[in-house]
């Protein structure tokens, strides 16, 4: 039994990935292209992926592969037509990450509300050495309980991020895309007036037609000039080139994204052109990446290898 890694490096160096070494004999890879993909599960039994396509392009070779496992919760990569056609299994992952995205939403949402590059900066410049007051009151910020936070994509993190909102005192709306998902609990809105009533808005639903391009520039411009827009779910849900003109515009208070529509970040992105931290923050995908969430997310891949083998009668 040959199980192999195609982007190892997705899960982190850090991740004790041992458990694995019990079920078969294990090939690590950094990463491939297309080419050493092919190569690489020509003798393959299970392939573990994040990324990679899976097609029949890369695939066409993998005579042996009996199963595909995604160590995400995503599947955009999987060709499943084809999978399905050649006997091909596929498993991926969802809610590891739900307390990790949820923590992170809050970090960003803290660090812009409260103006923390501004004031570290005050106090690291060394202004604070002669200030005459032991508070300094330059750039002001206000207290999130009685605002309203409007999210998009109420699944197992949205969920999260509306309890620990509710928490600290806020009113809670969402919008539905679909309009078929209902939430007992939270207030279904439509989405203009998602977009006027939230001081607070986070995304935290899946790529798809109904989502795509959805925070545009009518939309940012329909929104309170004092809001906090955060985007943790997909980065082409936002149209960047107009966030950043939102944000130029003064159209909303500030944006935290963790997801952009191009990942790693491409040269030409048009929010590079903002290097106010205190009006955007952007993180590289790493909401859903603790420790335990990673290691949450490679014992479950661990668990669905060895049912699979046990299921299918390999081992």
């Amino acid at each position: 039994m040959k199980i192999v890694f195609l982007d190892v490096k997705s899960i982190g160096e850090d991740i004790d990935l041992g458990g694995f070494e019990r079920l078969g004999q294990v090939e690590k890879y950094a990463y491939c292209n297309l080419e050493e993909t092919r190569e690489r599960l020509r003798d393959a039994d299970v392939a573990i992926i994040n990324k990679t396509p899976m097609n029949e392009s890369t695939l066409e070779g993998a005579k042996k592969l009996k199963l595909v496992c995604v160590t995400a919760t995503g599947t955009d990569n999987l060709d499943k037509e084809y999978l399905d056609r050649r006997g091909i299994a596929w498993r991926n992952v969802a809610g590891y990450s739900t307390q990790s995205v949820a923590q992170h939403t809050f970090a960003m949402l803290f660090y812009l509300l409260e103006k923390l590059p501004y004031y570290d900066s005050y106090v690291k410049s060394g202004a604070y050495i002669g200030d005459t007051c032991f508070s300094h009151f330059a750039n002001l910020f206000h207290e999130i309980s009685g605002m309203t936070w409007g999210i998009v994509g109420l699944g197992n993190i949205g969920r999260r991020v509306a309890d620990i909102a509710q928490c600290f005192g806020c009113r809670v709306i969402y919008y539905s895309t679909s309009g078929r998902n209902r939430q007992e609990g939270y207030q279904q809105v439509d989405f203009d007036t998602l977009l006027a009533q939230s001081d607070i808005l986070s995304i935290h639903a899946p790529l798809n037609e109904d989502t795509r391009g959805l925070m545009n520039w009518e939309a940012f411009a329909r929104m309170k000039k004092n809001a906090i827009f955060l985007n943790l779910g997909r980065g082409p849900i936002v149209v960047e080139a107009d966030l950043a003109k939102a944000l130029q515009n003064g159209e909303i208070g500030a944006a935290g994204l963790d997801v952009l529509s191009k990942e790693p970040m491409a040269a030409d992105n048009p929010l590079r052109d903002i290097q106010d931290s205190g009006r955007l923050l952007i993180t590289p995908h790493i909401a859903w990446a603790s420790v335990e969430a990673r290691t949450r997310l490679m014992k479950i891949i661990e668990g669905q290898v060895e049912e699979f083998l046990e299921g299918s009668g390999v081992r």
